[in-house]
This record gives C-alpha cells, sequence and structure tokens, in this order.
C-alpha cells in the first residue's frame, strides 16, 4: 500500500470516526482498524497511540461545537473527567495484568443489556432534566469516571457509548445533553492515554496530525446533525451503533475461541 492511497483511506475512515463519535462514542471502532490496516509496520502501542491523538483532536473540537448549545453541568462533570483521567492512566498501566479476552466478554454482555434497555425504554433520553448535584450524584460520577475510565485505559472500544447510556440512565440526561458530557469525559481519558503513549515514543505525529484533522471534520459534522436532529436522531444513531458493535465483538469472540 502506497503512502499516499494509505493517507486517503485513513482520511475517510478518520471523517466516519470522528462524525460517529461526536455523536454517540465508538468512534474508535472504525478508525482503530483503518489505523491497523494501513500501518502494518508499527506496534500496537503506535497505533493506539497515534489513534489516541487523532481522537483527541476532534474530540476537542466537537466539545467546542456542544458548548454553544448545551449547558455544562460543571459541578458533576468537573470531579468525573478528574476521575476518569486518573483511572485511564491506571488503566493504561494495567494493561498486561488484566486478560482483554475477559474485558471483551463482560463488554459484550453490557452492551448487550443496554440495547435491551434502550430499544424497551421507548422515552429513554428523550426529555432532559436538569441534573441535581448533592453528594450522592457528584460520588456516582465520580465512580462511573473511575470505571469508564480505567475501562478506556485498558482496553477502550466502545467507551463512549458506555459514558452517553450512563449520563441518560443514571443522571436523567436526554441524548444531546449526554452526548455532549460524555465528549468531556473522554477529553480525560485521552489526554491521559498520550500522557503514557507520548514518552514512551509510541505517536506518528505526522499520520497522528492528518488523521486528526480528517477527525475534526467528522467530528464537526457529527456535532451538526445531532444539534440540527436533536435526541430522537441520537437515540435511534446509537441503537444502530450498539448493534453494530454486538455484531463486531460477538465476531471478534467467535474468532478468538476458534
Amino acid at each position: 500500500m502506497s503512502f499516499e492511497y494509505a493517507i486517503v483511506t485513513l482520511g475517510f475512515f478518520a471523517f466516519c470516526g470522528g462524525l460517529i463519535d461526536a455523536a454517540v462514542g465508538g468512534g474508535g471502532l472504525v478508525q482503530v482498524p483503518a489505523l491497523l490496516h494501513a500501518l502494518p509496520q508499527h506496534s500496537l502501542a503506535t497505533v493506539f497511540g497515534t489513534n489516541k491523538l487523532a481522537v483527541l483532536l476532534g474530540n476537542f473540537f466537537s466539545i467546542s461545537g456542544y458548548l454553544k448549545r448545551i449547558t455544562i453541568v460543571w459541578k458533576l462533570m468537573l470531579p468525573t473527567m478528574a476521575s476518569a483521567f486518573l483511572f485511564s492512566f491506571l488503566g493504561a498501566f494495567s494493561v498486561s495484568l488484566i486478560p482483554r479476552q475477559i474485558m471483551e466478554y463482560v463488554v459484550f454482555v453490557i452492551l448487550i443489556l443496554m440495547a435491551a434497555y434502550t430499544f424497551a425504554k421507548k422515552d429513554l433520553g428523550k426529555v432532559h432534566r436538569a441534573a441535581e448535584c448533592g453528594v450522592k450524584e457528584v460520588l456516582l460520577g465520580v465512580f462511573f469516571g473511575a470505571l469508564l475510565g480505567f475501562y478506556d485505559g485498558l482496553f477502550g472500544p466502545g467507551s463512549g457509548s458506555l459514558l452517553l447510556f450512563v449520563f441518560v440512565r443514571y443522571f436523567g440526561f436526554d441524548f444531546l445533553n449526554a452526548s455532549a458530557c460524555a465528549k468531556l469525559v473522554n477529553l480525560g481519558t485521552f489526554s491521559a492515554a498520550l500522557f503514557f503513549f507520548i514518552p514512551s515514543g509510541n505517536v506518528l505525529w505526522l499520520i497522528g496530525g492528518v488523521v486528526g484533522l480528517c477527525n475534526i471534520a467528522g467530528a464537526l459534522t457529527g456535532v451538526f446533525l445531532a444539534l440540527r436532529y436533536g435526541s430522537g436522531f441520537i437515540r435511534v444513531f446509537f441503537l444502530i451503533l450498539l448493534v453494530f458493535l454486538i455484531g463486531r465483538m460477538g465476531y471478534s469472540i467467535v474468532l478468538g475461541g476458534g
């Protein structure tokens, strides 16, 4: 594969990944396989580090788009982001200690339950209620930030979608507000991952920059669609993505088991 062809291909998948990630999370399931295919000569750590640089850029611009229209409850979000940042870093250090196959099985079951629950609850995430910010809610945010931050550092696929579901189910957000808050938490987890990958030399800056620009374009498109069509659009998009994630992870588990 020529360098020019690889860049064009990566750019296309980065755009798609950025669009999906900005709306409902899970864009890494599109972008990471493309990077693995285009960079077979590089280690997994380098592929993951380069991907984190690109998605961090896209995530930053998608947040900028949401902040113009969404009111963020900072009293809840700041502790959640800090917890996610710390535990994402710990998760990256724990990669060699916890078998990834176990994590894949656990997340596979969680995704099925999430899809079934969201499909059954027709009104879930359609109406936004202001989040209460007592000690209980803040502690719950710190707990989920730690749990999903650790998962993102250790394994990663679908973390944005898991966060979106948490904000809808446990904090009463609609899908639009939940998507914006999930992006904020991911800003912490992606940054923490880069604190691990950059010092070890596992970031391809040129490729990561080019892929990042395409990811930004996709992210801005995803934010536009989310703000234009609202929570109903995101809910449908979310369910479609869950079906895709379940199928992809199920295929991976079958192959791994075979």
